[in-house]
C-alpha cells in the first residue's frame, strides 16, 4: 500500500535537492533534438512527422507483440482459426510475403477485438504502457494529500532498485503513478524521477545527482500473482506461423556453397523470422512447426503409413524421359518405380464436399473429380439403354490418355482415333448419332434415349448412371493419383523397407522417425543421394526379420504441408501427430490466407488428407478451411528492351521525354507490370520500404491499394500511398483537436449547442454507426479491406468537418472519434495505440468506448447503436465530378448500389441542382462496393 510517512530533515534537504530538477522544464530531460511521444513523456505532439512515426511504431512494437507471444489458447471461448500459408524459409521476405500476413494479422487482431478476447487478470493495465506478467503493484491514494504545490513540496517518492524486479521500475512510475495518483502528482514527478529509476534513460548529468537515491515517504508493497496454470489462459484466436522447410532449393545452396542443407536452412529460418517481427507480425509462436525437423516429420511418415496399411499408397513403374527437375536438361529415358498416393479414390468425397463450402474468395469455377471404371466424354453416344453390356478390351501402348486418364471407352461415332483402331482391329460397332442438315444430332439404336438430342441425351445417360450408381458423375480430365517420390536428399525419407522375401514393408510406427541421415556430400548427380548413406541403407525387414534395405527416394513437399494445418493444434505433442479433442476445437481453419499459385495442387493435396485422417477417425471434421482468401501478385515495373528483350534497371532509363528510353543510347523499352523478381530489377525489400514510409504505412498501401484478389501494382507515385500518408495526418489532428477544445472546455456541455449542432451531431452519429456495420462487414464477409479504409476516411471527413462548439460539447463526436480510432487499430496497430493513449487521457470523456481501460487492442469492437437500427436506412452517399469529390447526398439505402435510381436521385437533390444542372453528363458510374457515384461530365 502506499501511506503516507513521517518528514525527516534529511528528506527535507534531499527533497530541495530533487525540487530543482523537478521545476527544470520537461524539454531539457530529453534527448537532444528529439521529439516527445506522449506514451512516453505525457506530452502530446499535435503534428505526426516521420520522426514522431518512428518513435510511435519503436514504442509500440513490442507492446503489441508481447500479448500473441504470451497467451495459449482458452477452452471456453468461441475460437477464431485464421491461417496463413507458411513460407519456405528462403532467408528473405518479399512483398507477397508481406502481403499474406499483413491479411492475417489484421484479421486476427479483428478477430481478438470483436469478441474473441480473453480478459486480462493479475496485471496492471494502462492504455500507454504494457503490463506486467507476474507481479501487480497495488497502491491507494486515498491518504494522498491534496494537489497543491506547497503540500507536494512536502513529498517525495523513492524506490529501491534492490527491492523490486528491474523490469517494473519504469512501469510503476509510467503506469501507477501516471494513472492512479492525482494529475499534478504526475505533471510534478514524470519527467524527474521517469530519468532518474530507469537505468536506459539516465542522462550523464544526473548519475552523479545526490538525488539519485531519495529517502522514501511512501511504502509501496508489492505482491506476486500467480501464473495461470498450463493451458488455462488459451486465447481464442489462432494465428499460428511455421516453415514449409524441406525443398530442392536448399539442396541447391548446399551443393553450390558445400553447406549442409539443414544448417542452410536453419540460418534462414532465424533470419525471416527476425524479419516478420520487424514487421510487426503477430503470431502465435508457441506453435511454431518446421517441417524438416524430426519432431514433425515422424508424424509426416506416420501419416504414410497409415496410408499404406489403407491400401492408398502404391509404387509403378513411370517413363522418366523428359527434364532434368535441376537443371532442365533433357535425359535419358528409363523406368522408375516411385510412389504414388491412391488421391483419385476420394475424388467423389472431395466433389461432395465443395458443396458445403461457401465462396473461396479470389477462386473462381470447382476442382471436381469422380473416380469410375472408364471414362468418357460422350455418355450421350453410348449405345446400350441398360448401360451394361460387354465390350472387347483393348490395351494401349500408351503410357495415359490426353487427361492423364489411364482407361476409357472407345467410340467411334464421335472420337477418329477411336473409330481407326476399331477399323484396324476388325470390330463393328453400331452407329449411335444421326446428323442432320442443319448441323444438329440425336440419338438412333439408343433404346429410351431414341429421337432425344445430344444435349438432353447428356442429361438424361448421366442421370440414368447416377440412379442406377454405376457413375454419371463430373470429372476432372487432370485429375489423377499423387506421385510422391522425389529423388533428392532433403526431403522426408518414405518410411518403407524393402525385402526380398516380404517385398515393400512399412517402418513400424514404433520406430519412427526414419530420421534423414548425415551426408558428407552432395552432388546433383546420380541417382537417389541416399544410396550413399550405406550404414542408413541396410537394416532389418521388420517382418521377417531378414535383410533388407531401406527405400531412398524422398517425399515430395507437398506431403508435409498437407496436414499442418492439424499439428498447429497440438505442435508439441510426442504421442500422436494430435490429439483429436484438439484439431476438433480449433477446425476447420476460419479463412485460409494464400497466393493464387498456391490455390490448386496444394489444396487439393491438403483436402485428401483431411478427409482421410476424417475416415482414420483422427478427426470428425472432413472439410480443412471454411474459407479460402486468395490474394493476386504484387507487381512491380519492368522495363525491355525492344530489340532483345532483356530487363533494365530504373536507373538506367530515362523518363524526360514522352515515352521511357534507355538512357545510353536512347533505345526503345517495352514497359510492363510483373511479378516481383530481382532477375527483372523491379523487386523490393520490405525491410527497405519499411524504413522509409513506416510499417502501418506500408500495410495500409497493401490493404488499401486493391481488393485482396487483384494483383497490386506497387507504385509509389499513385494515390494509395500518398492516400494513406494524409489519413495518418488527419487522424492524428482529430485527436489532438479533441484534446485541444477539452483544454478549452474542460466538461462538455451538450445543453449548450444550437439545433443546427445538435443536428450536425445527429449526423456524426449516423455515419459513425454506418461505418461500424459497413467495416465489419467487410472484415467478416467479403474482406474488402480497401472498401473497409474508404469507410473509415469517409467517417473522418465528417469528424474533421466538425464546428468547433460540436467538438468540444457533443458526445456524439467524442465517441465516433473512440469508434475510428478502434477500427483503425487492426489496420494500422501502432498508429491506433498511440492515438488511443491520447485519447483515452482526455479531460472529462463522455462515457461510452473511453470509459474503460487497456490500449486500444484491447477493446472491445464497436457494435451499432440500437437506436440506429430503428431508423430508416439511409447512407450518405459521396459524390464525385470527373473523379474529384463535390460533396455527399442522403439516399435510401436500398437504392444506395442502383445504377438506375441514384443518379436521378443525386441530380435532383440541391447539390446536384447546383453543380450539375444543365451540363451534358457522358457517363455515370455508381460504385457496387462502397457508396459513391462518380458523374463524367463532356467539358
Amino acid at each position: 500500500m502506499l501511506q503516507m510517512m513521517p518528514s525527516c530533515s534529511l528528506a527535507v534537504r534531499r527533497l530541495g535537492q530533487l525540487r530543482s530538477v523537478l521545476r527544470r522544464p520537461a524539454p531539457r530531460l530529453l534527448f537532444p533534438g528529439a521529439r516527445t511521444l506522449f506514451s512516453e513523456t505525457g506530452v502530446w505532439d499535435k503534428d505526426y512527422r516521420a520522426e514522431t512515426r518512428r518513435k510511435v511504431e519503436q514504442w509500440w512494437h513490442p507492446r503489441i507483440m508481447e500479448p500473441w507471444e504470451r497467451d495459449a489458447p482458452q477452452e471456453d471461448r468461441k475460437k477464431f482459426y485464421v491461417l496463413s500459408m507458411f513460407p519456405y524459409p528462403s532467408g528473405r521476405l518479399h512483398m507477397g510475403h508481406v502481403r499474406v500476413y499483413t491479411i492475417s494479422d489484421a484479421i486476427g487482431h479483428f478477430q481478438r477485438m470483436r469478441g474473441h478476447q480473453k480478459h486480462l487478470s493479475g496485471t496492471l493495465l494502462s492504455p500507454s504502457t504494457s503490463t506486467l506478467s507476474s507481479t501487480m503493484c497495488s497502491i491507494s491514494s486515498s491518504t494522498l494529500p491534496s494537489t497543491s504545490s506547497s503540500t507536494l513540496s512536502s513529498t517525495m517518492c523513492s524506490i529501491s532498485s534492490s527491492t523490486l524486479p528491474s523490469t517494473c521500475l519504469h512501469l510503476l512510475l509510467h503506469s501507477a503513478l501516471h494513472l492512479l495518483l492525482h494529475p499534478a502528482l504526475h505533471l510534478l514527478l514524470h519527467p524527474a524521477l521517469h530519468l532518474l529509476l530507469h537505468p536506459a534513460l539516465h542522462l550523464p548529468s544526473f548519475r552523479s545527482s545526490p538525488c539519485a537515491l531519495p529517502v522514501s515517504p511512501f511504502k509501496i508493497s508489492w505482491r506476486s500473482v500467480a501464473p495461470d496454470p498450463p493451458g488455462s489462459r488459451e486465447p481464442n484466436v489462432l494465428n499460428p506461423m511455421g516453415w514449409d522447410a524441406f525443398g530442392l532449393p536448399a539442396e541447391n545452396a548446399a551443393i553450390e556453397r558445400h553447406l549442409d542443407p539443414e544448417d542452410w536452412t536453419k540460418r534462414n529460418i532465424q533470419s525471416m523470422r527476425e524479419q516478420l517481427d520487424g514487421l510487426g507480425l503477430c503470431f502465435n509462436w508457441d506453435r511454431e512447426v518446421t517441417t524438416c525437423l524430426p519432431d514433425y516429420y515422424r508424424w509426416t511418415q506416420y501419416l504414410f503409413v497409415k496410408l499404406f496399411r489403407a491400401g492408398l499408397a502404391y509404387q509403378k513403374e513411370v517413363d522418366a524421359e523428359g527434364r532434368s527437375w535441376r537443371s532442365g536438361a533433357l535425359v535419358e529415358q528409363r523406368l522408375l518405380r516411385q510412389w504414388f498416393i491412391r488421391t483419385t479414390d476420394y475424388a467423389k468425397s472431395l466433389l461432395d464436399g465443395l458443396e458445403d463450402l461457401p465462396e473461396w474468395y479470389g477462386v473462381r469455377g470447382e476442382v471436381t473429380g469422380e473416380t469410375l471404371a472408364a471414362y468418357t466424354s460422350s455418355p450421350e453416344a453410348l449405345r446400350a439403354s441398360s448401360l451394361a453390356w460387354e465390350v472387347p478390351l483393348v490395351v494401349s501402348s500408351k503410357q495415359a490418355f490426353d487427361g492423364h486418364l489411364d482407361t476409357v471407352i472407345g467410340i467411334p461415332d464421335t472420337n477418329e482415333e477411336h473409330a481407326s483402331v476399331a477399323t484396324a482391329l476388325s470390330l463393328k460397332w453400331n452407329s449411335v448419332l444421326c446428323c442432320h442438315d442443319d448441323g444438329t444430332h440425336t440419338l438412333v439404336n439408343s433404346g429410351e434415349f431414341k429421337g432425344l438430342t445430344r444435349e438432353r441425351a447428356f442429361d438424361a445417360v448421366t442421370q440414368k448412371a447416377r440412379d442406377k450408381k454405376v457413375g454419371g458423375h463430373l470429372t476432372s480430365a487432370k485429375l489423377r493419383d499423387w506421385l510422391i517420390s522425389r529423388q533428392r536428399y532433403w526431403g522426408t525419407p518414405i518410411p518403407v523397407v524393402h525385402c526380398a522375401s516380404c517385398g515393400p514393408v512399412p517402418v513400424p510406427e514404433a520406430e519412427l522417425p526414419v530420421v534423414l541421415p548425415k551426408l558428407p556430400s552432395l552432388t546433383g548427380k546420380g541417382a537417389s543421394p541416399l544410396e550413399a548413406a550405406h550404414d542408413w541403407l541396410r537394416c532389418t525387414c521388420p517382418r521377417c526379420k531378414g535383410p533388407a534395405r531401406r527405400e531412398t527416394d524422398t517425399m515430395d513437399t507437398f506431403v508435409d504441408s498437407s496436414w499442418y494445418y492439424f499439428r498447429y493444434t497440438d505442435p508439441h505433442n510426442t504421442e500422436r501427430p494430435f490429439e483429436r479433442s484438439a484439431a476438433d476445437r480449433w477446425l476447420p481453419v476460419d479463412v485460409y490466407v494464400g497466393g493464387k499459385e498456391h490455390a490448386v495442387m496444394h489444396l487439393y493435396y491438403a483436402r485428401f488428407l483431411s478427409h482421410f485422417c476424417a475416415d482414420q477417425g483422427l478427426v470428425a471434421q472432413r472439410e480443412p478451411f471454411r474459407k479460402l482468401l486468395v490474394q493476386g501478385l504484387i507487381k512491380g515495373q519492368t522495363f525491355r528492351l525492344a530489340s532483345g528483350g532483356q530487363y533494365v534497371k530504373r536507373e538506367d532509363v530515362d523518363f524526360s521525354g514522352e515515352e521511357p528510353v534507355v538512357a545510353e543510347g536512347g533505345g526503345a523499352l517495352e514497359v510492363t507490370w510483373e511479378k516481383m523478381s530481382k532477375s527483372k530489377h523491379n523487386g523490393l525489400d520490405p525491410r527497405e520500404v519499411v524504413e522509409q514510409y513506416g510499417v502501418d504505412t506500408v500495410r495500409l498501401y497493401i490493404l488499401y491499394a486493391a481488393p485482396p484478389e487483384q494483383d497490386v501494382l506497387w507504385n509509389v507515385k499513385t494515390d494509395a500511398l500518398p492516400g494513406v500518408l494524409r489519413w495518418q495526418s488527419r487522424l492524428w489532428q482529430l485527436v489532438s483537436k479533441l484534446r485541444g477544445a477539452r483544454q478549452v472546455v474542460p466538461t462538455p456541455q451538450p445543453s449548450q449547442l444550437r439545433k443546427k449542432e445538435v443536428a450536425e451531431a445527429r449526423k456524426i452519429w449516423r455515419n459513425k454507426n454506418y461505418a461500424v456495420e459497413q467495416v465489419t462487414a467487410h472484415l467478416t464477409e467479403d474482406f474488402l479491406f480497401n472498401a473497409a479504409i474508404s469507410r473509415l476516411m469517409g467517417l473522418t471527413n465528417t469528424l474533421t468537418g466538425a464546428t468547433a462548439a460540436v467538438v468540444q460539447h457533443s458526445v456524439e463526436f467524442e465517441d465516433a472519434l473512440a469508434a475510428l480510432c478502434v477500427m483503425t487499430a487492426p489496420l494500422a496497430p501502432h498508429l491506433a495505440s498511440e492515438l488511443w493513449a491520447g485519447l483515452s487521457q482526455v479531460r472529462s470523456p463522455g462515457g461510452g468506448l473511453l470509459s474503460g481501460g487497456g490500449s486500444v487492442l484491447q477493446q472491445p469492437w464497436p457494435t451499432m447503436d440500437p437506436d440506429y437500427l430503428l431508423e430508416p436506412e439511409f447512407v450518405e452517399l459521396f459524390v464525385q465530378i470527373n473523379n474529384q469529390a463535390c460533396g455527399t447526398v442522403t439516399v435510401p439505402l436500398a437504392v444506395s448500389q442502383d445504377a438506375e435510381r441514384v443518379p436521378q436521385l443525386v441530380l435532383d437533390s440541391p447539390l446536384g441542382q447546383k453543380l450539375l444542372a444543365g451540363r451534358h453528363i457522358k457517363r455515370t458510374i455508381v460504385s457496387q462496393r462502397t457508396a459513391l457515384i462518380n458523374f463524367l461530365l463532356d467539358e
